[in-house]
């Protein structure tokens, strides 16, 4: 199985930006689809984007325009570059590889979480 391993998480000012990292064990073409999920304090844990094997991304409301979901599949990993940061993007951001369809289907792989905290 695909281990994924995130990274680039932190404390970061209202306003600023971070850009996580998803880097896989093996080839990221195991997924048809995927994806960052994130789960705040008390919350349950929410899709916030995917991206296909073909490159058709998806973002939820809260984060479009704001948020930019990619890969490089050479390098067999998927970025999530968040500008605009907002306190309420504050909570530990996962990632996943599942599979693509009408809307995004989550595999079994999900790396460990990445915090981030936004100060108001």
């Amino acid at each position: 199985q695909v281990q994924l391993v995130e990274s680039g998480g932190g404390l970061v000012q209202a306003g600023g930006s971070l850009r996580l990292s998803c880097a896989a064990s093996g080839s990221i073409f195991t997924f048809s689809a995927m994806a960052w999920y994130r789960q705040g304090p008390g919350n349950t844990r929410e899709l916030v984007s995917s991206i296909t094997s073909t490159g058709d991304t998806y973002y939820a409301d809260a984060v479009k325009g704001r948020f930019t979901i990619s890969r490089d599949n050479a390098k067999n990993t998927m970025y999530l570059q968040m500008n605009a940061l907002k306190p309420e993007d504050t909570a530990v951001y996962y990632c996943n590889g599942g599979r693509r369809g009408p809307v995004y289907y989550p595999g079994s792989s999900w790396g460990q979480g990445t915090q981030v905290t936004v100060s108001s």
